[in-house]
């Protein structure tokens, strides 16, 4: 059976995943990297995938779930981060892109120096969009390790995976000759990447059976009431919109993948979907202490409410 692992979207967020997967590596005994056949991302997830693969000197993993956990924690105010005269001249960020990208190259340095794609522990799959083509753009571990040309530092991949539009500015990928790709984040048609995952290992492994876990970062239940939305123009349905595209994306993706792939009788289940419910709105930017008490206790409680599934989860990813 190949086993799975999908990362949906979400920003700051990223950090209830990262509490899942700490809880699978705890209950385990081994990294995520050892577990699963392929990960895959879509931007804070992508940045989940690359840290939970990212080799260390001595060919393990350099980063356990746990001390990705404690990038949201320590780093997630860095990357969110501007200055006052940032938010002068960019007037209020109606005049430019949210954030400056210094705070997100500092971070990014930090974690994946020199790693490339290729040495990945496990295959990865990393979803952006690519802009000026109109095209998904994939980053895939396989295709890296088969053509030098394609195989980016994964800081570059990084960069291109979480360069959420409105928030930061799209990630020029320098390519041969002089030429590129302008990347935004994934999220516009992946922001779950389960089914993107699912077909990737269907072509890879043609003959054998598929276990996958998806895990989100938060189901949105905040109402948009008519008679605000009513009024809106441009400038008012710009943030919104993102969120229901998101949103949207990622309920129809869970819909296919429990058509596809439903139970076996005795073998248990083929996919599991964790993903907390939001009663108050939550933005992919809110780096703030109080909201990151607030995620890893929505966390903790999805972990309780699903306690026993992990089990045999964890006891599948085993066998």
């Amino acid at each position: 059976m190949i086993k799975i692992l999908s990362l949906d979207g979400g920003g700051i967020r990223g950090i209830i995943p990262a509490m899942v997967l700490n809880e699978i590596e705890k209950r385990t005994g081994k990294p995520v990297s050892r577990l699963f056949d392929l990960v895959a991302g879509t931007s804070t997830g992508g940045l989940l995938a690359l840290g939970l693969t990212k080799p260390d000197a001595e060919g393990k993993p350099e980063y356990s779930a746990h001390d990705m956990v404690k990038l949201y924690e320590e780093h997630g105010k860095e990357i969110f981060s501007r200055s006052c005269w940032y938010r002068i001249t960019s007037l209020g960020f109606l005049a430019d892109y949210k954030y400056p990208p210094d705070g997100m190259k500092k971070v990014y340095a930090r974690y994946f120096g020199a790693a490339r794609l290729r040495e990945a522990l496990c295959n990865v799959l990393i979803t952006a969009y690519e802009i000026e083509i109109r095209s998904p753009f994939f980053f895939r571990s396989t295709r890296a390790r088969e053509l030098a040309s394609y195989d980016y530092t994964m800081q570059d991949v990084a960069f291109a995976a979480t360069a959420a539009p409105t928030y930061f500015s799209p990630y020029k990928l320098t390519i041969e000759d002089g030429e590129y790709y302008a990347l935004i984040d994934g999220g516009v048609y992946a922001n779950n990447p389960g089914i993107c995952a699912y077909i990737e290992a269907s072509i890879t492994w043609p003959e054998e059976d598929i276990l996958l876990l998806s895990l989100g970062t938060g189901e949105q239940k905040t109402p948009l009431p008519y008679d605000e939305a009513e009024r809106w123009g441009l400038a008012g349905w710009a943030r919104p919109l993102l969120n229901i595209v998101f949103d949207g994306v990622s309920y129809t993706v869970d819909y296919q993948l429990r058509l596809l792939l439903p139970p076996q009788k005795p073998g248990g289940p083929r996919y599991y979907r964790l993903q907390p419910e939001m009663k108050q709105e939550c933005q992919l930017d809110d780096a703030s202490p109080e909201n990151i008490r607030k995620l890893k206790m929505r966390a903790r409680m999805l972990i309780e409410a699903h306690s026993d599934s992990l089990d045999l989860l964890c006891h599948q990813l085993l066998r």
